[in-house]
């Protein structure tokens, strides 16, 4: 008898330490982007949405700002498991999978109904890549459409020739080659850095970075090209979400839905905000000649050709759905 109440409370007390660590999941989450950009704000609300919805059983830190992990770091710090969760810009990988940079394509998507189709026609190839590393996607919120950022005029790819290019992921890169630009990789959270010191004096980005970054500081002109919508992913490696109990995973999973539909409709909304943003600073937006406009339609054309090629039949059927 004796024996018997010891086993049972032994396997009680095993039960409830077992729910008191449950209790207490915490997650570090890092991101490469400031506390002020609209990606970190809508993350900071996932974050409180999933406190609630799972009453506390899960607690996310977020450390923005690449603070913890650098932003081209983070989905190796998810995938080994220094990380629980974090956020990146898919595009970043395509060095990994050229399927990863589908979004980054000149004039394949260029607003955001076609941003969204295109991720809706691509969303299962993404996530059966990352989940052999171990990773699932939680949610995607796409930035602003890309445009140019110059120091000095342009009125055709031509002028671009020479000059020092920001690149942050390999379709950023592949474009400096086609236009005879020198390519440098700079993160998001290096770049006020990076044009301080003359190291990049032209890119492509979106408003939001640009205003993010203070680039009037710098550069005078922006072309809004709307060349493409790149797309942040929040990512959790899938030990640390299969970890948690069923309630706890579909509290992540609805504000991780909240997050997705709450941050395109953001980024829609702020796009124009973040052009004003920039005259307001002084910067000479235009959208950019007819020229500079038909140069970056057919390095988009060579691209979508690449693409291609390097994805196969399944890549060209994305791009037949996409189309369609």
């Amino acid at each position: 008898m004796l024996k018997t109440l010891v086993a049972a409370g032994f396997a009680s007390a095993v039960l409830f330490c077992g729910s008191v660590v449950q209790a207490q999941q915490k997650w570090d989450m890092p991101t490469g982007y400031p506390g002020n950009n609209f990606h970190t704000e809508n993350i900071r609300q996932f974050v409180a949405d999933v406190d609630q919805a799972s009453g506390g059983k899960v607690k996310i830190t977020v450390h923005d700002g690449g603070s913890l992990f650098k932003a081209n770091e983070i989905k190796r710090a998810v995938q080994g498991g220094q990380a629980d969760i974090g956020e990146i810009i898919i595009s970043g990988f395509s060095n990994e999978d050229p399927m990863f940079g589908i979004d980054s394509i000149p004039f394949l998507a260029t607003g955001y109904p076609a941003a969204q189709k295109l991720w809706s026609a691509s969303k299962a190839a993404t996530e059966a890549r990352l989940a052999k590393q171990g990773i699932k996607v939680l949610y995607s919120v796409a930035w602003p459409p890309q445009g140019i950022f110059s120091a000095k005029p342009i009125s055709s790819a031509a002028d671009l020739k020479g000059v020092k290019w920001r690149a942050y992921n390999p379709n950023t890169s592949r474009i400096a080659q086609l236009v005879g630009a020198q390519p440098v990789t700079i993160q998001a959270a290096e770049l006020t850095q990076a044009l301080a010191t003359g190291a990049v004096t032209a890119f492509m980005t979106s408003g939001a970075t640009g205003y993010d970054s203070k680039v009037w500081e710098q550069v005078k002109y922006y072309y809004d090209v709307r060349a493409w919508l790149p797309k942040n992913l929040v990512i959790v490696s899938r030990k640390a979400f299969d970890a948690l109990d069923k309630p706890s995973q579909e509290a992540v999973l609805k504000a991780a839905a909240a997050a997705e539909e709450r941050g395109w409709k953001l980024s829609a909304e702020k796009n124009d905000w973040y052009k004003e943003q920039l005259i307001k600073n002084g910067m000479k937006v235009e959208s950019g000649s007819e020229q500079l406009l038909a140069d970056f339609k057919k390095i988009g054309l060579t691209m979508i050709g690449d693409w291609t090629t390097q994805t196969g039949a399944e890549g060209q059927a994305i791009v037949d759905a996409f189309r369609k």
